[in-house]
């Protein structure tokens, strides 16, 4: 969630305009945006090439005109192509397409322009879109049933239909996928990404570079699962023009593929065919970002430092380099060539307070609060209704209670306060470590959502020296999730972790339960 302000097309906006711009996408050469408003208007201004914009005409717009066809659809995915080409999803999963077609990239079946938005039904009937990724001229969507299909350029096997003819109409990606469920696509300049909800990976296409992560160079006319990625869960994946990024969920960044500007990140220019392991400052990745039209690569950690390597304004860095943005996205546009997005931009709102927002501002507010808790001699205070509200446990605990201090005993201040928050905003604030904690508060609350927050939280702390601890609370609280998860780290980082005082320690039930999955997992094999 950023503004808009570093990227120059906005300068053409007027004032009042920027102030209810919600989402956005700078694309073609950095000179067209697609803007929607607060009230699901979609407007767009630029040079039009290929009649990108969707206006009718190949006219350049130096104004914001509104697009009444795509107005109050609700678009919650957005693509370009490098002719450009426009694909959109709505949130109705609708998919919309127009601008340059020579490939077919359009999915209409013909390979002429299109000069206004039109909805891509063929074989997308009664299929509910979810998002959508552009290669330079292919395109490629994936559906709320984790199915994947794809059309357009197709001269090195992107589209994946075992073919190299291109594809006029939407086409179902099948073969090593046919029994997967697909939960994210992505497309670098001739080359095609999907993650399966297992985390694996598999890639198709164009090759020459080893951005497919295979080990070697050829093109891949149809999916392959990335077997160097073998044991690791990958949950983001990105693609450059000629090389590609994951994201795997212990935060490590592995990254493939074309080098000659260091956008792989590993201190050379040396392409790599198969994933190698980045090292970022010692940082756990929370984010990921490229775009199949440079060779620019940027990172986010989980404490909020921006990281960028690769062709940053026509220079070659070598290794993630630590910047003072906030966000990816100003990355791309103040060093990217062109300078262009890497995904529809979410930009915050300044003004109107939505029920959501103005709840969590009211929480420990002890000028409109009824109840305060005392916890380690510090008061919480908040609103005796909402928490009745929200939490079955305070239902019945504050039914016939009077009281206006309640002290706690049982949990620490972070945890209690932590919980406090959630109930007022949906979203848990609060240390990996002290996370067990409010674990073992959601377990005893009968509260399973927040008990899946906390999993996810707590994985974001997990290291070899507390590994055998986190999994030893994940078997207490019964969080079957991250018990999968601090057993397969231990796996993976067997030969530390069994040399920790935790491990020495472990329960001698827990640790039989240990040696035998291990074993199963064929973590004793010589």
């Amino acid at each position: 969630m950023v503004d808009v302000g570093k990227w120059p097309i906005f300068a053409l906006c007027p004032q009042e305009d920027l102030k209810v711009i919600r989402k956005a996408c700078v694309f073609g050469s950095g000179n067209e945006v697609l803007y929607i408003t607060k009230n699901d208007e979609v407007f767009v201004m630029g040079t039009n090439s290929s009649g990108c914009l969707g206006t009718g005409d190949a006219l350049s717009i130096i104004e914001p005109r509104c697009l009444n066809v795509l107005s109050g659809k609700r678009i919650v995915s957005l693509s370009c192509g490098s002719g450009p080409h426009v694909v959109i999803v709505t949130s109705d999963g609708e998919v919309y397409s127009w601008g340059h077609n020579a490939y077919s990239q359009l999915g209409n079946g013909s390979t002429n322009q299109a000069l206004i938005p039109s909805q891509v039904s063929t074989n997308l009937v009664n299929k509910k879109v979810v998002s959508v990724a552009c290669g330079s001229h292919h395109s490629m969507v994936s559906t709320s049933d984790g199915e994947v299909y794809a059309w357009g350029y197709n001269n090195s096997g992107q589209v994946g239909s075992g073919s190299t003819a291109n594809q006029p109409i939407p086409r179902r990606v099948t073969s090593c996928l046919q029994n997967k469920i697909v939960v994210g696509v992505a497309c670098g300049q001739m080359s095609s990404m999907a993650i399966v909800d297992n985390g694996e990976v598999y890639a198709w296409g164009y090759n020459g570079n080893g951005q497919l992560g295979l080990g070697s160079s050829g093109n891949q006319p149809t999916p392959c699962r990335i077997a160097g990625l073998q044991g690791i869960r990958v949950e983001q994946i990105v693609c450059g023009y000629a090389h590609t990024l994951a994201l795997t969920d212990e935060g490590i960044l592995y990254a493939w593929g074309a080098n000659s500007y260091g956008q792989l990140g590993t201190g050379n220019k040396s392409n790599q065919s198969y994933p190698v392991q980045v090292c970022v400052d010692k940082e756990r990745i929370v984010e990921i970002a490229a775009c199949h039209s440079s060779h620019t690569s940027a990172a986010k950690s989980q404490g909020g430092q921006v990281f960028m390597w690769g062709q940053c304004r026509g220079q070659a860095v070598i290794s993630p380099h630590l910047t003072h943005f906030s966000c990816t996205d100003d990355v791309f546009a103040c060093f990217s060539t062109p300078a262009i997005m890497w995904r529809l931009l979410s930009v915050e709102p300044d003004d109107h307070l939505t029920v959501a927002e103005s709840l969590k501002k009211e929480f420990d507010n002890p000028e409109t609060s009824d109840l305060k808790f005392l916890v380690d001699e510090k008061y919480i205070h908040v609103h005796k209704v909402l928490l009745q509200i929200r939490c079955e446990h305070f239902r019945s605990f504050l039914h016939d209670s009077n009281e206006d201090v309640i002290e706690m005993n049982q949990f620490s201040y972070p945890v209690y306060h932590a919980f406090l928050e959630y109930l007022y905003t949906d979203n848990i604030s609060i240390s990996p470590e002290d996370a067990i904690g409010l674990l073992e508060l959601a377990t005893l609350y009968r509260e399973n959502r927040l008990k899946q927050l906390c999993q996810q939280t707590i994985k974001q702390g997990i290291c070899e020296e507390n590994a055998v601890v986190l999994l030893s609370a994940a078997v207490k609280y019964d969080a079957q999730d991250l018990e999968e998860f601090c057993f397969r780290f231990c796996i993976n980082h067997m030969t530390m972790v069994t040399q920790t005082d935790a491990f020495a320690n472990m329960d001698s039930d827990l640790l039989k339960i240990f040696i035998n999955k291990a074993s199963k997992a064929g973590a004793f094999k010589n």
